[in-house]
């Protein structure tokens, strides 16, 4: 279940990423550090950021972006400009990239883990 998440902790991932997030991605993680993306086709998990505040949400959000994105690109066809934000539970990922200034577009990228 999503919940708040102080911007201090989005601000770590982009730094440990050496990327900026877009600004309305930022604001809706704020909001729900987390949850589903559902379009007519696929339904995904957003990857929440790695909150360290509590023990629960250390443990609520273990399968951050961070080390998502790290998984990721150990796997043949993901991006090396890619950042991981999410996954539909068959392997296949929703990512952000750029264009080599760490700026990340708006745009959702959809890696299939069969095709790459």
């Amino acid at each position: 279940m999503p919940f708040p998440i102080n911007p201090k902790y989005i601000k770590e991932s982009e730094i440990e990423l050496n990327v900026k997030l877009p600004t309305e991605f930022k604001a809706r993680m704020i909001n729900n550090n987390g949850g589903e993306l559902i379009t007519d086709e696929f339904e995904f998990e957003l990857y929440p950021f790695f909150d360290k505040s509590d023990r629960k949400r250390i443990s609520q959000t273990c399968n951050h972006i961070g080390l998502e994105t790290k998984n990721a690109r150990e796997w043949n066809g993901v991006p090396d400009n890619g950042i991981a934000i999410g996954a539909d539970g068959f392997g296949n990922q929703l990512i952000l990239t750029h264009n080599g200034n760490g700026n990340l577009t708006d745009e959702l990228q959809f890696w299939n883990h069969e095709t790459g």
